[in-house]
């Protein structure tokens, strides 16, 4: 019976199982499998877990996914698919269960028969979970009975046995991340919610829900408006300049795309891109085809409706996509990713895909609703005058960007050695932390670069405005990459780290999310990089006789005071720093600028998305989402990251 039943491709059982190699490297190396061993890396094990529901979902099989966080600090990831096979593998003579759990490169997804599109890791995602935790344990319900294996440490505990009777299907896996592997096992709420919820919008017939058993915290994330829904999320505190998003669907050459956006009365781009539920932080050619059309289809339009007068250049995609919000989601059988970390997509035919499925439905669209497309010819037309005064700003701005000492800003206190990667700049509030930090620095690898006042909110300001900000050209000719999307080169880029060095307090704070905005709006291949950081400097310094310790944050004062206050030690001074003027050269290069003991806080945008929420919500005009933050996260503000 199994082998005539393997001969049919919507049957789903041992036979579909492909064997391509073994574990042996994954606990050696587990970088290489995913990414690394920290806070990301940590989290992405239940990304894949989670991934082999959404394959299940993506197939037709599965549109509940439970996420537990356990008390005991393991993940517990349950759906109602169609359950791993636990039958015999024709070739291997071990359950296929076991096979999935155990070997790497098994699975479902390489004929494309049991699966047409998958993401995760591609077979190695959950054995690679299992090889990576202390424990896993799997029940499957599956032709009316529950099957259960166990593991420690990827090696099988046991059998497959059965445990009890179910009517209904599905996969549910539990496991607890190996402290062998892992200095810190402890999950997030919110970095697991803010995946399961892009999901959930990728994916609009999901319905995901994450639970925390400490904190009792629960989000259910359902969204029947799709990618629709996840523009109006991400636009959440912006104004838009049409009623509802434009949404484009259509299949062409086995390969559904799905597209939604908007425009706003701001002046930003953003764009977000999806392969199989994968966000590709670099695009592709889904994204170019994307940009292609949209460019040609509303100057084609324009022209044809009389929108562009004789006299009025053509739309540039520059001007197109000023103030867009768009997220591209598309499901290809055979992905071809440029890269192991899949940010790219590389499919020659999907350009043309997206290209000729957009052009057919922008079009439709705008035809179908004249007053919407006037609104968006002229947000468009609008962003083309200002071009020609940014293209002067820039091409200034440029001039005075040169590796020549000449060249550079007069504030600039550069360093001695010209090897990028070697060196560092800190980018300091004010003159005085300005003139410790030039005296305290090691002048050979440490440039500083002092700021005089605030820099302009870029939110809120078209670039020609912007670069018309001493402060903002005085960082990008310090920096010398250029400016904007397209021009800016991370190839020119003068120093290794680009350091904020701000006081901690109100003002300090407000300066460091001013710079953090103007780095991610314009220059976020510094941070999608690695570049940028920001400078922990201590809160307190505790003197007690001839023995002084600094402090970082209140926690650490508090335990130390405790703990001084039970022995009986309660003569000490503690000094609170309101600014890095308060110190002298000495001591903050001892606390914050020394390699050897300073903390740096690396700035990361995994979560792309979500960094351009809270952007738009501490920056942007609307005040009520701004002050609904700020009460939030008030006791978090030191911590505050993009």
């Amino acid at each position: 019976m199994a082998n005539k039943a393997s001969q049919d491709p919507e049957v789903y059982d041992a036979s579909k199982i492909q064997v391509l190699k073994g574990l042996d490297a994954v606990r050696k190396r587990p970088a290489m499998y995913i990414g690394d061993v920290s806070v990301r890396g940590l989290h992405h094990l239940v990304y894949e877990v989670v991934d082999n529901s959404i394959d299940e979902a993506l197939a037709g099989f599965c549109n509940d996914i439970h996420v537990t966080m356990c008390k005991d600090g393991s993940v517990i990831v349950d759906d109602n698919g169609r359950g791993i096979p636990v039958d015999m593998h024709p070739e291997y003579q071990k359950s296929a269960l076991e096979i999935v759990m155990t070997i790497l490169h098994a699975g479902g997804k390489f004929d494309k028969k049991a699966y047409k599109v998958s993401g995760g890791l591609h077979g190695v995602g959950v054995s690679v979970v299992n090889a990576l935790s202390e424990w896993l344990w799997v029940e499957v319900a599956r032709d009316g009975k529950v099957y259960r294996q166990q593991y420690a440490r990827g090696v099988p505990v046991g059998d497959v046995k059965v445990v009890g009777k179910r009517k209904s299907t599905g996969t549910k896996i539990g496991f607890i991340p190996d402290l062998e592997i892992f200095k810190k096992r402890k999950f997030t709420f919110e970095i697991l919610a803010e995946r399961m919820r892009e999901l959930a919008f990728l994916n609009k017939d999901i319905k995901i829900t994450i639970h925390d058993e400490i904190s009792k915290k629960e989000e259910t994330f359902k969204y029947k408006g799709g990618l629709v829904a996840f523009v109006e999320y991400l636009d959440q505190n912006r104004d838009s300049i049409i009623k509802k998003p434009i949404y484009i669907a259509d299949e062409k050459d086995g390969v559904p795309v799905e597209i939604a956006f908007s425009y706003t009365d701001t002046y930003n781009e953003n764009t977000y891109s999806y392969v199989n539920n994968i966000h590709t932080i670099e695009g592709g050619t889904h994204l170019i085809g994307f940009k292609t059309a949209l460019t040609r289809t509303l100057n084609n339009f324009a022209v044809k409706n009389k929108l562009l007068k004789n006299d009025e250049v053509s739309l540039t995609g520059e001007d197109v996509r000023e103030g867009i919000t768009a997220v591209i989601s598309i499901k290809h059988p055979e992905p071809q990713f440029e890269g192991q970390t899949k940010t790219r997509l590389g499919n020659s035919d999907v350009r043309g895909i997206v290209e000729s499925i957009v052009n057919e439905g922008l079009t439709r669209e705008l035809e179908n609703n004249m007053t919407q497309a006037r609104r968006i010819i002229e947000k468009c037309k609008q962003a083309a005058h200002s071009r020609e005064a940014a293209r002067k700003a820039k091409e200034l701005t440029r001039r005075k960007t040169t590796l020549e000492s000449e060249g550079l800003p007069g504030k600039l206190a550069d360093c001695s050695l010209r090897e990028a990667e070697r060196t560092e700049v800190f980018i300091v509030e004010g003159d005085s932390a300005g003139g410790s930090a030039k005296q305290g620095r090691d002048r050979r690898f440490q440039a500083i670069l002092p700021l005089r006042g605030k820099i302009l909110n870029v939110e809120k300001a078209r670039i020609d405005k912007m670069l018309a900000n001493e402060e903002i050209r005085t960082i990008v000719a310090a920096l010398g990459a250029g400016i904007g999307t397209n021009d800016f080169d991370i190839e020119k880029l003068r120093y290794g780290k680009v350091i904020i060095m701000t006081d901690a307090d109100v003002d300090g704070s407000h300066i460091r999310t001013l710079l953090l905005t103007f780095f991610f709006r314009h220059m976020r291949q510094l941070i999608e990089n690695g570049f940028l950081y920001i400078a922990q400097p201590p809160l307190y310094r505790l003197k007690q006789g001839s023995e002084e310790k600094y402090i970082y944050d209140d926690e650490e004062k508090e335990e130390i005071i405790n703990k001084l206050a039970k022995a009986g030690k309660e003569k000490y001074n503690l000094q609170r720093y309101k600014g890095l003027g308060e110190m002298n050269p000495g001591q903050l290069w001892q606390t914050t600028m020394s390699p050897e003991n300073r903390t740096l806080l690396q700035v990361t945008i995994d979560e792309a998305f979500e960094a351009d929420i809270i952007f738009s919500k501490l920056m942007g005009d609307k005040v009520e989402p701004r002050r609904q933050f700020i009460e939030e996260n008030a006791k978090y503000v030191r911590n505050l990251d993009v």
